[in-house]
């Protein structure tokens, strides 16, 4: 059996109308161009499929069975070429974006938005979770990119980074505190006060942890919380010295509430990247939203 697509296509769309020259005028077609390509079909599978008539055509019931079959095929065929149009014109699709608490807030809902404007009809999925969880679920497929703040000397042969901002982390405490303020401060002098930080798992622990490492001390919290933006007001609270992302602790630093302090050893920098997973391609919706992070910078 060599019959091609075309031949039901176009066997499909006279049995529609009941008529050759309707049909070949749908198709952009000679009317013996579709005569021609039935006449070909018959003989391909044997049978006769219409009976001609001045008025039209119609179907036998051999040509009446194939068209229950062909019809299905075809119009789940149409409706593709719609749906892929419509992807291709950003009138249609999904986009699953992870982020963590802190790229969400300071960096991600500009973007959001001004994604939504230009293109608002793609949907997006948004899941809001702390980085080694975004991470599995990009790895996993279930996210198309990932925006998340990362150590600049970080490496995944399974991911592709695209940094997009620079981003730190600050020390600060409150004025019960004082000693600490407009000074040097060694982390071998912090170890000796009330640290807080976000918990274990969470990718600002295990940065700071490696921090406190590689200087040979030890990262030792005695409040160790679930969310960052926790850290500044129990700071404010005089309950110790804090490490925060800067943008959840700008505001505090701006009317003086909270101190920066100027530890001796230096911080690493890191950056917000746009991460997306190797294996696995991206929808042309999901292409146009990492291109727009992309442009930014």
């Amino acid at each position: 059996m060599s019959a091609s697509f075309d031949s039901y296509k176009i066997f499909y769309y006279v049995a529609k109308y009941q008529n050759i020259t309707a049909a070949a005028k749908a198709l952009f077609l000679t009317q013996p161009t579709v005569s021609h390509c039935i006449h070909g079909l018959e003989a391909e599978l044997g049978c006769i499929l219409f009976l001609r008539s001045q008025k039209g055509v119609t179907l036998t019931p051999e040509g009446l069975l194939l068209y229950e079959h062909v019809s299905i095929a075809c119009e789940h065929i149409f409706k593709a070429e719609d749906l892929i149009n419509a992807m291709n014109s950003l009138s249609d699709g999904v986009i699953h974006i992870g982020a963590s608490e802190t790229t969400l807030h300071h960096y991600l809902l500009p973007y959001l938005k001004e994604f939504r404007l230009k293109h608002p009809k793609i949907k997006l999925q948004i899941a809001n979770n702390n980085t080694p969880s975004t991470i599995e679920f990009l790895k996993s497929g279930l996210m198309d990119v990932a925006i998340l703040v990362m150590a600049t000397d970080e490496k995944d042969t399974e991911l592709t980074v695209h940094k997009l901002a620079s981003f730190r982390y600050v020390a600060i405490a409150s004025d019960a505190f004082m000693e600490l303020k407009g000074r040097s401060v060694s982390l071998r002098e912090l170890c000796d006060y009330p640290l807080i930080c976000m918990e274990a798992g969470t990718f600002t622990r295990k940065f700071l942890d490696k921090y406190f490492l590689d200087y040979h001390y030890e990262l030792k919290p005695d409040i160790e919380l679930a969310t960052a933006d926790l850290i500044t007001p129990m700071v404010k609270n005089d309950l110790g010295v804090g490490f925060a992302p800067y943008e959840f602790a700008r505001k505090s630093l701006l009317d003086h509430t909270v101190f920066e302090l100027n530890i001796t050893e230096k911080m690493p920098p890191c950056e917000i990247c746009a991460i997306t997973n190797n294996g696995r391609p991206l929808s042309i919706a999901s292409q146009a939203f990492l291109q727009m992070l992309l442009k930014k910078e």
